[in-house]
């Protein structure tokens, strides 16, 4: 019996293909990236990543109108994104967890290197 050195086989042949995941991950994937996919957005997610912060907190940040922060919001909390949680007369948003800021600082730190 021989054996193969792995040196020898071409860099594609290498590995076993990776598998698949289910249908429905791939469309939630899907959704979430979606979600990800405008500037504003990306921009609300680095925020967030700092700390959580309030609607108003945002508009100052970012220099976007309310109406607009609070659309892109919804987008993000509808992808499970982002969850908002009140407390007296605001809503403090937060990321759900961080490998969605991981997706987004890598993707600008992609784009920076350019």
């Amino acid at each position: 019996m021989s054996v193969i050195d792995p040196g020898d086989l071409h860099p594609f042949e290498a590995a076993a293909p990776a598998p698949v995941p289910s249908k429905e991950t791939l469309a939630a994937a899907g959704d979430i990236l979606r979600a990800l996919a405008a500037p504003v957005r990306i921009a609300i997610v680095l925020q967030l990543r700092e700390s959580e912060r309030c609607v108003h907190e945002l508009v100052g940040a970012l220099g976007v109108t309310q109406p607009l922060i609070s659309q892109h919001l919804r987008v993000l909390k509808a992808a499970g994104v982002v969850r908002g949680e009140r407390t007296g007369r605001e809503v403090l948003y937060r990321l759900v967890d961080d490998h969605l800021a991981h997706i987004v600082v890598d993707a600008v730190a992609h784009a920076e290197e350019g």
